[in-house]
């Protein structure tokens, strides 16, 4: 039933994607729900979990702005061998950086939370992204599907 009101959440967020300034804190929302009943958060645990999950999300975005901001405006094709290789050894600097980041945090976790329970976090993120790409990815069809339509209509009218 939770995962049934989850996935319905998501749906909700992604309808509202684009046309709300809410609809990014309403995907958060739906995370931690999907976090929240994957893990068996205690009241006690989540207490402790939520502050340290957050402040972790806050330092990996940190870490990826510079780097997503620099691929953004690069194309390796016009890149000289020289700025090839810069964003290559950035990218293995990000790398670094995100596994420290993320051993640094599982120490912390850890201490709030048992492992399996971590391992359930790995897991519960991988899934959650999955949902929200396909439900991204239906959307885009079902509008490409409309816009089709639409032209189709029009065609048949002239």
């Amino acid at each position: 039933m939770k995962r049934i009101l989850i996935i319905a959440a998501i749906g909700a967020c992604l309808g509202a994607f684009g046309q709300s300034p809410d609809a990014l804190k309403k995907i958060e929302a739906a995370k931690i729900a999907l976090i929240t009943e994957r893990l068996e958060l205690s009241p006690k645990q989540a207490e402790k979990f939520w502050p340290i999950y957050r402040e972790y999300g806050q330092q990996r975005k940190e870490i990826r702005r510079d780097f997503d901001q620099a691929r953004r405006t690069f194309d390796p094709n016009q890149a000289t061998e020289e700025e090839n290789k810069k964003m290559l050894e950035m990218a293995n600097k990000v790398k670094d950086q995100q596994l420290k980041l993320e051993r640094e945090y599982s120490d912390r976790i850890l201490k709030v939370i048992t492992s399996r329970q971590l391992n359930n976090l790995r897991k519960a993120e991988s899934d959650f992204k999955e949902m929200l790409l396909k439900r991204i990815r239906a959307q885009q069809r079902q509008r490409q599907n409309q816009k089709r339509n639409g032209e189709r209509l029009k065609n048949r009218r002239n």
